[in-house]
């Protein structure tokens, strides 16, 4: 009887984080083409509303960051756990010179990453969907894959609000 019960919640379980991928999925999708569909010649992409402020091009140069660490924790995680993964962002964007860029060349690249993100989501291993990394600086923060998928969202999601 208990194996059986414990049986069923390990289904559940599967079940409800792979429904939750795919409309983690959808979400990532409605993002990319949300923006992407805007008229982005009309967006000021250069200009910081303070010195120390990053531009709507440097949020996007952020946001590629964003996208290769959390494709390296993605991958990682359908074979490995509990490694740690996190980077300094300031110095990233600053290292990387999105500010001098051609806004095309970042939102072409932020894309393409997009969609190597979704390709992963899209064929994860079930089995691995509960693995677990340390994304903290600091102290110890072990988070499992559909975690950090929902939490890359709303972090895309949070930056792209001040972008247009």
């Amino acid at each position: 009887m208990y194996i059986l019960l414990a049986h069923f919640l390990i289904i559940f379980r599967y079940n409800y984080t792979y429904t939750n991928m795919k409309d983690t999925v959808k979400r990532l999708t409605s993002l990319i083409d949300d923006l992407l569909t805007r008229d982005l010649q009309a967006i000021d992409w250069d200009s910081k509303p303070a010195p120390d402020k990053w531009s709507r091009k440097e949020i996007m140069g952020h946001l590629i960051d964003s996208a290769q660490i959390n494709l390296q924790r993605f991958v990682r995680c359908s074979y490995q756990e509990g490694f740690k993964l996190t980077y300094d962002q300031v110095e990233w964007v600053e290292i990387q010179h999105y500010q001098d860029e051609d806004i095309n060349e970042i939102l072409e690249l932020w894309r393409l990453l997009n969609f190597q993100i979704i390709r992963v989501w899209k064929n994860y291993p079930v089995d691995r969907l509960t693995a677990q990394c340390d994304n903290s600086k600091t102290e110890i923060s072990m988070h499992t894959v559909e975690w950090l998928a929902v939490d890359y969202v709303e972090h895309m999601k949070n930056h792209l609000n001040k972008v247009y």
